[in-house]
């Protein structure tokens, strides 16, 4: 009985994971659809607006999850799954169609694999848990300071690192989120909001390797 529990809650993960990534692409590709659109976001503080309601989304669902409902926080992640799609239109503009179908082909495969090897491991993956932190944190830094830099060269170390960080990531968050359901109540409340927190992590993993394999086998537009 608890194994089906578990199944079902993880297919409440991956169906909600989806439905972020299904978002975020209606909205990346619509925003493609509308240049003056696209334009009025870059060029204005809306961008950056876009960028602050992304993180402010994040710290609510992440830090105040006990506090809010299951309806609010199902509303947060979809309204974060559009607002990403927006800011992601940005990077997707500079590579080809088919080099982007072909990388969210290659994640897609990579997610699977990896999640599903977090999912039935028996190892204790728990002291991965800092040095990941460690590496995300690193690779926030190089990010920052590439920025000022502009190195093609240091955008594909980064792009290389990430690749480690985040394939680590998605086994770890996969094996993380059986040990929430575990210590979690069993309610129905408690459960819709525990698979939306898991699809949030699940998503940004996903989201964050396949922009660093973008990065590192997109084909650029001329």
């Amino acid at each position: 009985m608890q194994k089906e529990t578990i199944n079902s809650f993880f297919q409440k993960v991956y169906l909600w994971m989806f439905l972020g990534l299904l978002v975020s692409a209606i909205a990346a590709y619509s925003i493609l659809l509308f240049p003056a659109l696209f334009t009025y976001i870059i060029l204005t503080p809306l961008f950056w607006v876009l960028i602050i309601l992304e993180l402010g989304i994040v710290v609510v669902l992440s830090m105040l999850l006990k506090k809010i409902s299951a309806t609010t926080a199902k509303i947060l992640f979809i309204l974060y799954s559009f607002i990403t799609g927006l800011t992601l239109s940005v990077v997707l503009l500079a590579y080809t169609a088919s080099s982007i179908f072909m990388v969210f082909a290659l994640v897609s495969g990579m997610f699977l694999l990896l999640s599903l090897y977090g999912y039935f491991t028996k190892r204790d993956l728990s002291a991965l848990g800092p040095i990941l932190f460690i590496g995300l944190i690193g690779i926030i830094i190089a990010a920052v300071i590439n920025l000022f830099l502009q190195s093609y060269g240091f955008s594909l170390i980064i792009a290389v690192l990430g690749i480690v960080i985040f394939t680590g990531l998605i086994i770890y968050d996969t094996q993380v989120m059986k040990k929430f359901f575990a210590l979690e109540s069993k309610g129905k409340e408690s459960l819709s909001k525990l698979a939306i927190f898991g699809a949030l992590k699940l998503y940004l993993d996903f989201i964050n390797l396949f922009l660093m394999l973008l990065r590192l086998l997109g084909k650029r537009r001329h």
